[in-house]
């Protein structure tokens, strides 16, 4: 393997590293000082991770074989664009951000929403990466983002192509 593999590996590497450390650092808080969220809110909260857990495994399930946590493509991975890949090109990282925020709101705390947010910059760096990635993997992934949402089908608005520069 030449250096520059070995760096890119390396990174992938610490992007998950990161990751999960901020997913523990989240779901393992025990705060001191809390606040109370009203009924109704904390329901829809809790719905909205549920859904964001049921998003993620769908999109963990969709992938089979070819599910990986490193942010490079495996090699003998396809490109997915079909089921819930043809509405957002990342629905594991859309389900874990949405059970992030609900577990960081129930918390009823600063610090795991500071967490929380914390996890949604590592993840928007790792999938620029990985984005990256697959542009060198697969050429039809240009086409492919340019009509696919990066997370949620919410229109044009929020539409984020892949096309960055390394």
């Amino acid at each position: 393997m030449d250096s520059s593999a070995d760096r890119q590996r390396a990174t992938a590497w610490a992007f998950v590293v990161a990751q999960f450390l901020l997913i523990g650092s989240l779901l393992g808080w025990q705060p001191q000082h809390r606040w109370a969220l009203p009924d109704q809110l904390d329901t829809a909260v809790k719905l909205v991770g549920y859904a964001g857990l049921g998003w993620m495994v769908a999109g963990g399930l969709s992938l089979g074989r070819s599910l990986t946590a490193l942010p490079l493509p495996l090699e003998r991975a396809t490109l997915r664009v079909g089921g819930l890949y043809r509405l957002s090109r990342h629905p594991i990282y859309t389900g874990l951000i949405a059970a992030a925020w609900s577990w960081a709101l129930r918390a009823e705390a600063v610090g795991p929403l500071v967490l929380a947010a914390a996890l949604v910059a590592v993840l928007a760096a790792k999938v620029r990466f990985e984005e990256a990635a697959l542009r060198d993997r697969y050429p039809e992934y240009v086409a492919y983002s340019d009509r696919t949402p990066r997370f949620l089908p919410l229109g044009p608005l929020f539409r984020a192509r892949s096309r960055v520069t390394r």
